[in-house]
This record gives C-alpha cells, structure tokens and sequence, in this order.
C-alpha cells in the first residue's frame, strides 16, 4: 500500500497561521516608536553629553522645557524602559511594578509609532 501524498498528511498535521495586515501593522508601528525613541534619545545624548530625562521640565517655564516637551513625548518609551530596569537591577523593584511600566512603556511607543506611521503616509500622499 501506497502512503497518502505528503499535502494531505501536511493538512491533517499542522494548519498556516496567517497574520491580519492590521496586526502586522500595529506590530511595525510598536517596534518604530521603540526605535525612533531610542534614536532621539541617542541623538541629545550626542548633541548635549547628557542623559535625558523627565527632569528637563523641572526648570520651570523656560524656553528649554517647552523644547524639552516634544523631545520626551518621542524619547518616553526608552526613558521609562531604561528607568524600570535600572530600577529593577539596582533597586529590586517588584515584578508587578515592572510589568506595568513595561505595559506603559509598550502602549507609548505603539501610540507614537502609529502618529510617526500615519505622518510618513500624509506626506507620502502629499508628495505623489
């Protein structure tokens, strides 16, 4: 006796996953709004010899801390990712507490890769 062709047992063996466009989307405009957000961090690391952080804004109002605005709103995932595991590695911060930041740090970047993602469509359309 014959075995059955390797297509009918591949069908009763496994199945093809398929992925939706829209999550394949959400999953490149997470991993942008991680990268650019490391980039800009990188590049005012470069440009001022300084970390960032959120204490930019404590100097009152100022025309660096209005300046200061749009560099966190970009830099905040990888600010608060390198915040929570400095402060998991030296300070022993709870597992829950990580996780949370991480979840914030997460949705962050989603929500600023998909501006970043939206605008390199508007301008696409604009300039063709």
């Amino acid at each position: 006796m014959r075995p059955p062709p390797l297509q009918k047992m591949a069908d009763r063996i496994a199945f093809e996953a398929e992925m939706p466009p829209e999550s394949l989307q959400m999953l490149l405009a997470l991993a942008l709004g991680f990268a650019v957000a490391g980039l800009c961090s990188s590049a005012y690391r470069l440009a001022t010899s300084r970390l960032p952080s959120f204490s930019l804004l404590n100097t009152g109002p100022s025309p660096s801390a209005f300046v200061a605005v749009p560099l966190l709103m970009v830099a905040a995932p990888f600010l608060i990712m390198r915040n929570t595991i400095f402060g998991r590695t030296q300070e022993g911060r709870r597992f829950e507490f990580v996780f949370l930041a991480t979840l914030i740090a997460g949705f962050w970047s989603l929500m600023s890769g998909m501006v970043l993602v939206m605008t390199l469509q508007a301008c696409s359309l604009l300039f063709a």
